[in-house]
């Protein structure tokens, strides 16, 4: 399993949020953010595959970049976040999943396990 990865849930449609694409970045030592990695979720809303399973997140600053609108403009739905980034900080190493719970209107995310 990828040392980071999220999922995504739709609560406004009760289930998972399919084909949302999401940017793994990390900050460097120049105080810019660099990019690790990018993918979509699948039909259950997950990504497992941000870093090869064999790579330890380096510990430091770390941001996921959803792109919500491209998932809202899909279903026809009008949203007020045209992204939802959610920065974070890897201090072991160890397995960091990042959850995003979101609506058109609405977002909300934890550390989960």
């Amino acid at each position: 399993m990828s040392a980071i990865t999220t999922h995504v849930l739709d609560t406004a449609r009760g289930r998972p949020a399919a084909g949302v694409r999401v940017a793994l970045e990390r900050l460097d030592a120049q105080e810019q953010w660099k990019p690790i990695a990018d993918g979509f979720t699948d039909p259950d809303g997950r990504l497992r595959t941000l870093m090869p399973e064999d790579t330890a997140a380096v510990p430091g600053a770390y941001r996921l970049v959803f792109d919500t609108r491209s998932y809202f403009d899909a279903l026809l739905t009008p949203a007020f976040f045209p992204q939802v980034i959610v920065t974070f900080t890897v201090t072991a190493e160890e397995h960091y999943h990042v959850p995003l719970l979101l609506s058109p209107f609405g977002y909300s995310t934890y550390r989960g396990s």
